[in-house]
């Protein structure tokens, strides 16, 4: 495998009992790319993200993570090793501050206790980490705004702080604008270029105005399988993708991929 390539999978296939979820797939990530992956309805992608994640394990096939064989380490290990994952619902403490949910990400990532009880002294390093990344993504003025009295938009900012408090080297954005209205969709597209600073991002992403907008390579899936993969403006004019994903005039996309994808991960 070439340096240049963060991740790559090799014939990743998955099953579920005669049903072909993942076929085959050849995915190659590199380094320092923000990296779509896309597709109709029942396509996969959520499936090719739980592979990755381990939170399902391959039928057959490879992942490999800068050259090096994960596909038997289980979720943990991956993290340790500079995968990290956000999700398709905000995965954040409601009833905590902004802060307090930047604090528990920075005591896991260290392997801390959750020491909520000590005196601010001691907990002064981790609370100034905490302010900066909560500065990254514009949330600075919220540190001690309860979780849930925020916007829907600030709490997938609040979920890719984080995140990026696990300080990943690769960084999996499942359906990182799913929800938004226009305004939060535009403060998430800067945040995620932001994130991207430093590091590759592969991310799953139904709006084609994000991922023309961010994604410097996209895969097209279509029934489990690789359909194409380019740039925005060479999958864009493929007539296969704007039959199976934006309809056969290209007019637009069929909807949207959580239903069926959250389908693929229960089967």
């Amino acid at each position: 495998m070439s340096e240049q390539y963060v991740l790559e999978t090799r014939n990743l296939v998955k099953e579920f009992k005669g049903f072909v979820a993942v076929d085959d797939v050849n995915l190659k990530v590199q380094k320092g790319h923000i990296h779509a992956l896309i597709g109709p309805n029942g396509a996969g992608k959520t499936t090719v993200f739980n592979l990755l994640t381990k939170f399902l394990i391959p039928t057959r096939g490879q992942i490999l993570f800068k050259g090096q064989d994960i596909t038997t380490m289980k979720s943990a290990a991956i993290a340790r090793q500079g995968i990290v994952r956000s999700f398709q619902i905000s995965a954040v403490f409601p009833h905590m501050t902004a802060l307090e949910n930047i604090r528990v990400a920075l005591q896991t990532f260290e392997g801390t206790s959750f020491s909520f009880w000590k005196s601010g002294n001691s907990l002064h390093k981790l609370n100034q980490r905490c302010m900066e990344l909560l500065d990254a993504v514009g949330l600075a003025e919220f540190a001690n705004t309860t979780t849930v009295e925020l916007a829907y938009g600030r709490k997938r900012a609040l979920e890719l702080a984080t995140t990026l408090a696990m300080e990943p080297q690769l960084l999996l954005l499942d359906e990182p604008t799913q929800g938004m209205g226009s305004e939060d969709v535009d403060r998430v597209v800067e945040l995620v270029r932001k994130a991207a600073e430093g590091r590759t991002v592969l991310m799953v992403e139904h709006n084609l105005s994000v991922v023309s907008k961010l994604c410097d390579r996209i895969t097209v899936l279509a029934q489990g399988a690789v359909l194409t993969e380019g740039d925005y403006a060479t999958v864009s004019s493929d007539p296969r993708v704007r039959e199976v994903y934006m309809g056969s005039d290209g007019s637009g996309e069929r909807g949207t991929t959580a239903d069926s994808d959250q389908a693929e991960a229960a089967q």
